[in-house]
């Protein structure tokens, strides 16, 4: 009996489901990576190289390649019909008609996850959404990300897929635009809209960046049904720039909580280091 005891436990311990919690960090997404940005070692993983779909996290992919593609901007982009969510429906401030440069479209795009402002920066690209869509996957190739695949630049497809380990590659090269970590972070911002005598207000997707207690470099949230709630972050903790990576967590501040839960154990975790 206690030979059967010990190889039920070895055989689930070997699927991850013990190994993937060390150090009491019990984390509710269904996928998870912490990784320390300088070094690239993986602190913590869980089901690192599950293929996931990973809803509007897709636009950090989509803020790179306007950006390596040298475009404008300060060139006006207007919403047009192509733009509106005929997918899923989401709802937008940015109506058809609307004109922003497309700075402006970058930053609604990453801090407030604006499909429509994402959309058009997609379409306004040389050769339209699908020389855009084969930039973004030629973009994943070079960096590694051989489990990731995109169909769109706002993430409303379930098909934009890729893992943790992914993610975190990409998570680390967005830290390398200046504007990137500008407008990834950006806690709120007001948008003059152009014939309109009043401005619009627009807040970032994750409220964590409007918390004393972090320090956030980059900042990306997702949601779908199909992808659950999902996050990405790369944030000092303990003077340390470390990347999160959250995928698939069920419940509205379910997210949030693990980050916190994250921060808490790395914390604890240096404290420990320093005492040794």
């Amino acid at each position: 009996m206690k030979k059967l005891i010990l190889t039920v436990f070895i055989i689930f311990a070997f699927t991850g489901s013990v190994f993937a919690q060390p150090g009491g960090l019990n984390l509710r997404s269904q996928a998870a990576l912490i990784m320390d940005a300088q070094s690239g070692q993986i602190l913590f993983s869980k089901n690192a190289d599950k293929i996931m779909p990973i809803a509007s996290i897709t636009k950090l992919m989509t803020a790179i390649v306007v950006l390596d593609a040298l475009l404008p901007l300060d060139e006006e982009i207007f919403i047009e019909k192509a733009d509106v969510d005929v997918l899923k429906n989401t709802r937008s401030r940015l109506r058809v008609g609307t004109s922003l440069t497309r700075q402006e479209m970058l930053r609604l795009a990453l801090m407030s996850s604006e499909n429509r402002a994402a959309a058009a920066l997609g379409r306004a690209y040389p050769g339209g959404i699908d020389a855009f869509v084969e930039a973004m996957n030629r973009k994943a190739f070079e960096l590694g990300m051989g489990n990731s695949y995109f169909v769109d630049s706002t993430g409303l497809n379930r098909t934009n897929v890729s893992t943790t380990r992914d993610l975190a590659k990409m998570v680390s090269a967005a830290n390398d635009y200046d504007i990137i970590r500008e407008f990834s972070t950006t806690a709120a911002h007001a948008v003059a809209f152009l014939g309109k005598d009043r401005s619009v207000q627009f807040v970032n997707s994750n409220n964590l960046v409007r918390s004393s207690g972090w320090e956030i470099g980059i900042s990306k949230t997702g949601f779908l049904s199909e992808a659950g709630r999902c996050l990405v972050m790369q944030a000092k903790i303990s003077d340390k720039p470390i990347i999160i990576i959250l995928l698939d967590s069920a419940g509205k501040n379910t997210r949030i909580g693990d980050a916190n839960r994250i921060k808490k154990w790395m914390e604890i975790g240096f404290a420990r280091k320093v005492r040794g």
